[in-house]
């Protein structure tokens, strides 16, 4: 037998169907720990570091079973091929290493469609490895994004694949978390570019947008109504699409709302996030939320979207929403906060185009699943850190 190789999408795929495999990740235990494959679905998967095949190759080798399929992710490509090799050599019969490495599992980019009608067509990009969600809306052979990442040939490849033109591209806030793209698909396309107050004083190069305006299509098409929604940060945005779906960035999650202390100024944006609460509350609880992240795959439906109507949301999130006081809403986000990673402070910099970063530097910052949500289990989790 010789060795393969796979892509990301691949694995995903392989994921989703329940196919008998094993994810063989051959990095480091740190950062196996830190970041690491997960699917909406239980499998099977073993670490078993790349220097140990190294070292104790007999013994690493009896680690891994040989009733299933081999698929081995390692940081950068290189360490995966040389684990499959050895595994080849042993006799194991169907071994594949991720193409690329980690990295491309941190990127990959999941289309799902959310609503084709005549009038438009709207997209949920899921994000398996950053947990995040971003949008496409398609009408009339133009396309507008929602809080696209890096990855900006996925999207101009997707507006190609769909024969739309890129018109606009909105950002619901400056992001954290991760290197978003809406500058790069307006630099390459000519689009334009939408930020909140979260953007003034930056390089971004975007165009600002006032409460409730609306953006539509050149030929109908759906609108698009702009929200002030300041709380997870001061410019915190959200838009309703055709008066039915709510893309509430981080403001509103299916499991969670958006934690305002990632700039460090938790009592002003805790009261900022205290008043929108009770703002969005008042929408139709129709509204179809699309959130920007969610916390894990038991969010999502039996199709795989994050889409929930909105007083399911409120449901879920009634202990945030039942909150009448704003004292007491500033003291459960103190009671729920964690510290953020430190690359979130270099992310903004990147994303308000203060900062270039060379591509290994990005990949670096992008690698991991967010940290933007403030929820009633964040104690707990911090509790079993320690």
């Amino acid at each position: 037998m010789t060795l393969s190789s796979y892509e990301a999408k691949d694995l995903f795929q392989w994921l989703t169907n329940k196919e008998d495999i094993l994810v063989l990740d051959v990095r480091n235990q740190k950062d196996f720990s830190r970041f690491q494959v997960e699917s909406p679905y239980p499998f099977n998967m073993q670490n078993v570091s790349y220097y140990d095949f190294m070292e104790i190759e007999d013994e690493s080798v009896a680690k891994v079973p040989r009733d299933k399929p081999v698929r081995i992710v390692c940081a950068k490509e290189g360490s995966a091929k040389y684990v499959g090799e050895i595994l080849v050599e042993h006799g194991f019969e169907d071994v594949r290493y991720l193409t690329g490495g980690i990295k491309t599992w941190g990127n990959l980019l999941v289309p799902k469609t959310i609503h084709d009608g005549d009038n438009y067509s709207l997209f949920q990009f899921i994000r398996p490895g950053k947990a995040s969600c971003s949008y496409g809306l398609c009408s009339g052979g133009e396309i507008m994004f929602f809080d696209p990442s890096r990855n900006v040939d996925f999207y101009l490849d997707f507006a190609k694949s769909k024969g739309c033109k890129v018109i606009k591209t909105f950002e619901t806030h400056l992001q954290a978390d991760y290197i978003a793209g809406s500058r790069q698909i307006a630099e390459q396309t000519g689009a334009d570019f939408f930020g909140g107050v979260d953007f003034e004083g930056t390089k971004a190069g975007h165009k600002s947008v006032t409460d409730n305006e609306i953006h539509t299509f050149s030929q109908g098409g759906s609108d698009v109504k702009v929200l002030f929604t300041p709380g997870h940060t001061p410019g915190s945005l959200t838009f309703i699409v055709d008066d039915t779906y709510m893309i509430s960035g981080d403001t509103v999650l299916i499991q969670s709302i958006g934690r305002p202390d990632l700039g460090g100024q938790v009592d002003q944006w805790a009261v900022l996030l205290f008043n929108t609460i009770r703002k969005v509350a008042q929408l139709d609880d129709s509204l179809l939320v699309l959130p920007g992240h969610y916390s894990s795959w038991s969010e999502a439906d039996k199709d795989l979207h994050f889409c929930l109507p909105f007083n399911q949301v409120k449901e879920r999130n009634k202990e945030v929403f039942s909150i009448r006081d704003e004292k007491d809403f500033i003291q459960y986000i103190k009671d729920n906060m964690r510290a953020q990673p430190e690359e979130y402070a270099l992310i903004r910099l990147a994303n308000g185009n203060m900062e270039q970063y060379d591509l290994e530097k990005q990949e670096e910052l992008d690698l991991g699943k967010n940290e933007c949500a403030a929820t009633a289990y964040a104690k707990a989790q911090a509790a079993k850190e320690n």
